[in-house]
C-alpha cells in the first residue's frame, strides 16, 4: 500500500473543514424545468431565438473558421475582432476598447498592468473577487474603503502616493446596490484621481440603448476606464476595457492576461456582434426588467421574517430575521427549488460570514405571477426553518 500523500491529505483537511462549516462548494448541472431566478441572463439573450438566427447569419455571411488559432498578437487577431472593438467603443461613447476573454481577465489585465509601483489603489470593500485579485497582482499599494462610503475614502486619501486609482462596481454583484457614481466622479475629478468602474451588471440594461450606467449618467469623460462584461445581459462571453486610445495601446503591450491568452473564438465574436446589434431594440425588455425588480422587492418585503434591501436593482439579496447561517440559507434554497424555482444560496467565503443570503435575480422574461408564487413558497419555508 502506498504511503499517504501529505499534500493530498492537507487538501482533504481543508475540504473537511469547509464541509463542517457548511461552506463547501460543489458543481451542479444547470437546473431544468425551474423558473429562473438565478442566472445573469437579464434580458433573455442567452436563449433568444432572434439572437441565434443573427449569429447564424453572421457565420454564413463571413464563413468564419471555428478556432481563433492563437493570441491576438500572433495569429489570433482578425478584422472581426477589431471591428467589434470599434463598435463597442462607439456604442459606449469611449475613445477605444480592447477585448478580453472574460470580465475576470479584464480586471486582472487592467489592475496588474496600469497601476505601477509607487501608485495607490483605493477599492470598495464589496468589489468583486476579480478586482481584488487584480489588485493583489499589482505592485501598487492598495487600501479598501467602506462600501459606498465617500467619507471613509476621503479619510484614507492622505495615504496616497503616485497615480491614485479608485475602483468600484457600477452595480454590486452580491448586494445589488449601485455605486454613487456621480459623487465618486466629482470626488475623483476634484482630487485628480482615476476612477475605474466595473460595469459587469449594468452593461446592456442601463441607458436608452443599454450603454451602461456610466453612459446613462453622462460620466464617460470622468471615468478613466470601464470594464464591460459580456456574460450577463449580452448572453455571451468575454469583456472589454473601454477608455482612451493610449490605454488600449498600453494594455496591448503590458497586460499579460491579454498578451498570453488565446483570442476569443470567431463564434464568440459573431455572438457579440449580433448581441450589440440587438441591444438598442430591447427598450421594452429593460423597462420590464426594472418594473419586475421593484415588484419583487415590494412583494418579498411583505413576507414576515424576510428582508430585501430597497436599494437593490435586478440582483436582490434576501436576508432573514431568524439568522443567516449557511445551513438555513441552503435549506431555504432547497425548499424553493423543490417547489420549482431556481434560487441559489450564497454563503461564506463568497460573502462575509453572518451575511449569508438567497440571491434572487430578476429577468425581463419573469412574470408577476412567478414572483407571487415564489413569495408563497418562501413563507411556509421560513416558518418551518
Amino acid at each position: 500500500m502506498a504511503p499517504p500523500n501529505p499534500l493530498l491529505s492537507r487538501l482533504a483537511q481543508h475540504l473537511t473543514k469547509r464541509e463542517a462549516e457548511g461552506t463547501r462548494r460543489h458543481l451542479t448541472l444547470p437546473a431544468t424545468g425551474l423558473v429562473d431566478f438565478s442566472s445573469n441572463d437579464y434580458l433573455g439573450l442567452a436563449k433568444s431565438e432572434t439572437l441565434s438566427e443573427k449569429i447564424k447569419s453572421y457565420i454564413l455571411d463571413s464563413q468564419i473558421i471555428t478556432g481563433s488559432t492563437g493570441s491576438r498578437l500572433l495569429t489570433g487577431n482578425s478584422a472581426a475582432a477589431e471591428a467589434l472593438e470599434a463598435h463597442v467603443a462607439e456604442f459606449h461613447r469611449a475613445e477605444a476598447a480592447l477585448l478580453f476573454n472574460s470580465g475576470y481577465a479584464a480586471n486582472m489585465g487592467f489592475f496588474t498592468a496600469v497601476p505601477r509601483r509607487g501608485d495607490t489603489i483605493f477599492y470598495d470593500e464589496a468589489s468583486h473577487a476579480s478586482v481584488k485579485d487584480g489588485i493583489r497582482g499589482s505592485f501598487a499599494t492598495a487600501y479598501s474603503f467602506r462600501h459606498n462610503d465617500l467619507d471613509d475614502l476621503a479619510r484614507r486619501l492622505p495615504r496616497a502616493t503616485g497615480a491614485v486609482f479608485v475602483a468600484v462596481e457600477a452595480l454590486y454583484s452580491m448586494d445589488g446596490d449601485q455605486a454613487p457614481l456621480r459623487e465618486l466622479a466629482h470626488f475623483c475629478q476634484h482630487h485628480g484621481l482615476y476612477l475605474v468602474v466595473d460595469e459587469a451588471h449594468t452593461n446592456g440594461i442601463y441607458g436608452p440603448r443599454g450603454e451602461g450606467l456610466v453612459a446613462a449618467l453622462g460620466l464617460e469623460d470622468q471615468v478613466f476606464a470601464r470594464v464591460l462584461t459580456f456574460g450577463k445581459a449580452l448572453g455571451s462571453q468575454g469583456a472589454a476595457v473601454a477608455g482612451a486610445a493610449v490605454l488600449r495601446d498600453y494594455l496591448i503591450n503590458f497586460s499579460r492576461p491579454f498578451i498570453y491568452t488565446t483570442a476569443l473564438a470567431p463564434l464568440s465574436l459573431a455572438s457579440l456582434a449580433a448581441a450589440y446589434e440587438l441591444l438598442p431594440k430591447l427598450t421594452a425588455e429593460r423597462q420590464q426588467l426594472f418594473e419586475l425588480s421593484n415588484y419583487l422587492k415590494d412583494k418579498l418585503n411583505a413576507v414576515p421574517h424576510l428582508r430585501v434591501p430597497t436599494a437593490s436593482h435586478v440582483i436582490h439579496p434576501v436576508f432573514f430575521a431568524q439568522g443567516n447561517s449557511p445551513a438555513r440559507v441552503r435549506q431555504l434554497a432547497s425548499s424553493a427549488q423543490a417547489a420549482g424555482f431556481d434560487v441559489r444560496p450564497i454563503v461564506a467565503p463568497t460573502v462575509p460570514a453572518g451575511t449569508e443570503r438567497l440571491r434572487l435575480i430578476v429577468h425581463s422574461y419573469n412574470t408577476t405571477q412567478e414572483i407571487d408564487q415564489l413569495a408563497r413558497v418562501l413563507t411556509p419555508s421560513l416558518i418551518n426553518c
